[in-house]
């Protein structure tokens, strides 16, 4: 059973009519950059959750998440309607394995996300211990349409303080955008038009992956990597693809 505690809202950041990001203010159990929460509200006199991704790092003063509204969706809608001060629920306990322990150690990290799966990276980001562990840190954005890259003011702040050393790629999958690569993820990794971009080679000498996202999405992209001879990250025996379906 899920032990859950009230938050209160503390901002509501509406990025387009789709998207948003809720800041709650709430007394949770310590929890790891990359982990998720559950949200939830009474509808309907009935209790509804979901999982989402902690956008913050753990130090955060709030706690952030990142959200799709999905208008048949039985929670969704509900909490893009929130307001700051409005109250919702939220569990206790943290939850999942998309966390930079869970990572073997490499020069390179490629970070490949679509939507609002970009939500756990950037709270390992924001951590910054990711940058004392690896030389290079890629991260792959794929979207739909350009209004959906989100967050742009605090990937420029990872830009602007580590310079080189952090590379952010967008491609949009929907949308003719002459500035920003067209396509999906995987078919970008099979034609060379993400190493490219970033300047770096993917390669199991030297790369390290992960990867969250819709699982078509994880299963694709998956697949493009073993094709360059890389292999899932496994405890019992350690590769290079760490991954979590994020749908």
């Amino acid at each position: 059973m899920t032990d859950w505690v009230n938050g209160r809202v503390h901002e509501v950041i509406r990025w387009n009519d789709r998207l948003c990001s809720i800041k709650v203010k709430a007394d949770l159990a310590p929890y790891v950059a990359g982990q998720f929460g559950k949200l939830s509200l009474i509808i309907d006199g009935e209790r509804v959750g979901r999982a989402y991704s902690f956008v913050n790092p753990p130090q955060a003063e709030y706690h952030e998440f990142y959200l799709i509204k999905i208008p048949e969706g039985r929670l969704s809608p509900h909490l893009f309607n929130l307001q700051p001060g409005d109250e919702l629920q939220i569990s206790h306990e943290a939850s999942g394995f998309m966390t930079l322990a869970e990572v073997p150690e490499g020069r390179d990290l490629w970070m490949m996300a679509t939507g609002t799966a970009i939500g756990p990276f950037l709270a390992i980001l924001a951590e910054q211990q990711v940058f004392q562990r690896f030389q290079n840190i890629v991260l792959v954005h794929g979207v739909r349409e350009r209004e959906d890259l989100t967050y742009q003011s605090l990937i420029q702040s990872f830009k602007t303080q580590w310079l080189q050393r952090f590379r952010y790629i967008p491609i949009v999958s929907r949308e003719e955008c002459p500035d920003i690569l067209q396509g999906r993820i995987p078919a970008l990794l099979d034609n060379g038009l993400l190493e490219a971009s970033a300047g770096l080679v993917i390669s199991p000498t030297c790369t390290q992956t992960m990867l969250c996202g819709n699982p078509a999405m994880v299963k694709d992209t998956l697949h493009a990597l073993e094709r360059k001879g890389l292999k899932k990250n496994l405890r019992r025996e350690p590769g290079h693809i760490t991954m979590e379906n994020y749908w």
